[in-house]
């Protein structure tokens, strides 16, 4: 698969689905598990976006270790992305003016959760590796994004 086919494979499922699951680690070096509101930018490929409060545990978390690791699959189950990366945190306004205008009307749980602690940040997530499945097809496909994979 070449990279804009993945490209264009992860914005579908990130509009089928609305939500992803991210994987982080804590202060004890054990994986954590979020659910998230994932977005793209068109005009910067190989970046996953998502938000979090500025003051939360996870971004206590990820200034220690912004290594990650999502999981976006379709409602079908039928595709399924792990997506291995690291995270920028960015408090700029301008960015998240940005990702809000794309995910805003999707953070109903965020604002819900974060009724106290309405400061938030991006969340950018540099994608190093990732391995694309179709389970039902038998299909398994490892996408790098080094200067060498295609």
């Amino acid at each position: 698969m070449y990279k804009y086919e993945f490209f264009n494979c992860l914005d579908s499922l990130i509009a089928d689905a609305k939500t992803a699951i991210l994987a982080t680690v804590d202060d004890d070096g054990r994986p954590k598990m979020r659910w998230m509101t994932p977005t793209t930018l068109k005009d910067r490929q190989g970046f996953i976006y998502s938000v979090a409060a500025k003051n939360s545990k996870k971004i206590d978390e990820l200034s220690k270790n912004p290594k990650v690791e999502w999981m976006i699959q379709s409602r079908a189950l039928d595709r399924i992305i792990n997506i291995k990366g690291h995270i920028n945190i960015i408090d700029n306004p301008s960015m998240k003016t940005e990702i809000l205008q794309s995910i805003g009307k999707r953070l109903n749980v965020f604002w819900k959760i974060n009724l106290e602690n309405t400061e938030f940040v991006v969340l950018e997530t540099v994608l190093e590796e990732a391995v694309y499945f179709e389970p039902m097809k038998g299909r398994t496909e490892r996408i790098g994004f080094g200067e060498g994979d295609k």
